[in-house]
């Protein structure tokens, strides 16, 4: 009874439940750490020279740990299901059944095959029967809802994330969407952009708060996730907030709406890596040196950008990326994700060159 209730409530925290929760009895969640620690070291074995096909490797985890975590609930259900069985073998016939006959019942009743070769007899046997049945009906139900559930909200996310790259350049940037948008002639439109974030920041945050295994889901398109995405439109918010002249703004309200979209992507960044454990790699720095702030300024400035002084707006911009910069890092370095001009892992991008887009 103990293995049947850990996984039927595994399945109601993970699945119906709107929640994340970090229990002890989540077995779903030790198996997605467990796998996620093992799952990038095989693709860099395997796949060593080869950095489109260990992202294509890495592109399955997630599908692979669905199927997997749903294998391992219906393997205890009907493991424990024959314990219980097996308990009460006296009542099921024929007589002097062995452990391995009793898994077979489990398995039977619980997948509704039914095949009669053994059969309850007595109320205790056959109602706890039928409970099997119910438990197994219902689990298989969930699952496939749960299922249509995580790809509508992949498919969702995505979309932004698509659109946002068109709109900060190729990888994206924070610096890069403001000067795609200078250069197109639509600087205004930037407090539309932040609005719209605002809408995909909160949806991203209740989504995959309740389903983690979101997260772990990647883009199907080059230097694209939504850590990226996230960390792009924070970088530009900030910017905004600290670096640009809010007397020569295209549109008043583009400092108020960064402002916005800049509490609802700390919270989620701070949520996110809470959830995932991350906070002991988080560092209390903003994750880029002045210099890159300056060329990023020079920039700002060349496309027609007037902006504050550096010594004044560069000490603002570091509070204000410091209080999620580090977070997102953590987590884009944890989940694999391609680096950017600010986000992740930068070693491999030279520190000196300002990314226009």
């Amino acid at each position: 009874m103990f293995l049947i209730g850990v996984a039927l409530r595994d399945v109601f925290q993970g699945v119906i439940v709107p929640r994340a929760e970090n229990t002890v009895l989540r077995v779903s969640r030790y198996i997605m750490r467990g796998l996620w620690k093992i799952w990038p070291a095989i693709g860099e074995i395997v796949y060593r020279d080869a950095v489109d096909k260990n992202e294509d490797f890495l592109a399955t985890f997630a599908p692979f740990y669905l199927v997997t975590v749903q294998a391992v609930w219906v393997v205890m259900l009907v493991f424990g299901w024959g314990l219980f069985f097996y308990g009460i073998r006296d009542q099921l016939h024929p007589q002097g059944m062995s452990f391995s006959d009793s898994v077979y019942f489990a398995g039977a009743t619980l997948l509704t095959i039914g095949y009669g070769d053994i059969v309850p007899d007595g109320l205790l046997a056959r109602g706890t029967s039928i409970l099997c049945a119910v438990s197994g009906l219902g689990v298989l139900a969930v699952v496939i809802s749960f299922l249509f559930s995580i790809f509508a909200a992949f498919q969702q996310r995505e979309r932004f994330v698509v659109t946002t790259g068109a709109r900060a350049g190729v990888p994206p940037s924070g610096l890069g969407l403001l000067l795609v948008h200078a250069k197109a002639g639509i600087r205004a439109d930037v407090a539309q952009v932040f609005r719209d974030a605002q809408d995909w920041t909160a949806s991203v945050m209740e989504s995959h708060l309740a389903y983690p295994v979101l997260i772990m889901f990647r883009s199907s398109h080059d230097y694209e996730s939504w850590v990226g995405t996230l960390g792009t439109l924070m970088d530009a918010a900030s910017l905004v907030i600290s670096t640009l002249d809010p007397n020569h703004l295209e549109n008043p309200n583009s400092r108020g709406q960064a402002r916005i979209l800049y509490n609802l992507g700390r919270h989620l960044a701070h949520d996110f890596a809470a959830y995932f454990n991350q906070h002991a790699t988080v560092s209390q720095e903003a994750g880029i040196e002045r210099f890159e702030f300056d060329a990023a300024c020079e920039h700002l400035r060349a496309a027609g950008y007037v902006l504050r002084e550096s010594d004044e707006a560069w000490p603002e911009f570091e509070r204000l990326r410091s209080a999620y910069g580090p977070q997102l890092n953590a987590m884009a370095r944890w989940l694999r994700t391609p680096p950017l001009q600010w986000i992740g892992d930068r070693s491999r991008i030279a520190r000196q060159k300002a990314h226009i887009g």
